[in-house]
């Protein structure tokens, strides 16, 4: 891998997937959530979470690489989204303005 930060292929800006490359050269894009783990033994395998496995060209290295790119572009977008502008909730207080609603409900019965 050479030290070299890794960019995302342009088909993994569009959705929650990283593009990789199966040993005959076909791309495929798999959903990093759904990796459970990634082996090398000399070829990379992706476990996924139901069982299913992938051998694919990239090393380890890389696959840690494109996973850490995608999970640092899902949280840069989420810290560039601005507040929608629709209704903001709130807490509702009691009809009248000096009564404060109903009161606490314990957790555990009262005594008697």
């Amino acid at each position: 891998m050479g030290g070299e930060a890794l960019s995302l292929a342009p088909e993994q800006k569009n959705g929650p997937m990283i593009a990789v490359t199966r040993l005959n050269g076909s791309r495929f894009a798999v959903n990093p959530d759904l990796i459970e783990r990634v082996q090398e033994n000399p070829d990379t395998t992706l476990v996924m979470v139901g069982g299913a496995t992938y051998v694919v060209r990239e090393s380890l290295a890389e696959i840690i690489g494109l996973i850490a790119d995608y999970r640092a572009l899902v949280l840069a977008t989420a810290r560039g989204l601005t507040v929608g502008q629709g209704q903001q909730l709130s807490l509702v207080r009691g009809t009248e303005e000096n009564d404060p609603g109903p009161g606490a409900t314990p957790l555990r019965p009262t005594q008697r």
